[in-house]
């Protein structure tokens, strides 16, 4: 599970990420579609598609010669379970959280070079 969290919140720290998931909040969209408002190259967003696709944020089906993306919202419920658990103390305090993470991940780190 921490992997899968760890590309989550990943792929959710850049903006354009996130403006793309507000896009396929509405519906279905084809690559050519989402990559309209943007102001970069077809091939820059589809490398974002493909991380949002790894992490598990969003499907891409081909449909014939078209691409179609779609939201995937069970990876949101992920992240959102994970952190409600954080939401039954009084006061979130931020830099226990941060702590928190930071142990975290120094423990995914010596397991994965244990490993």
């Amino acid at each position: 599970m921490s992997a899968r969290l760890d590309a989550i919140f990943a792929a959710l720290a850049d903006p354009t990420r996130r403006r793309i998931l507000t896009l396929l909040l509405e519906d279905d969209m084809t690559v050519t579609d989402v990559a309209e408002p943007f102001e970069m190259s077809l091939a820059a967003v589809s490398k974002h598609l493909g991380i949002l696709t790894r992490a598990g944020l969003i499907s891409q089906e081909r449909r014939g010669r078209i691409v179609w993306c779609k939201l995937e919202p069970g990876a949101l419920r992920e992240v959102a379970v994970w952190m409600e658990g954080f939401g039954q103390f009084e006061e979130v305090d931020l830099d226990a959280f941060e702590a928190f993470l930071a142990r975290e991940l120094a423990e995914d780190a010596a397991s994965a070079e244990s490993a």
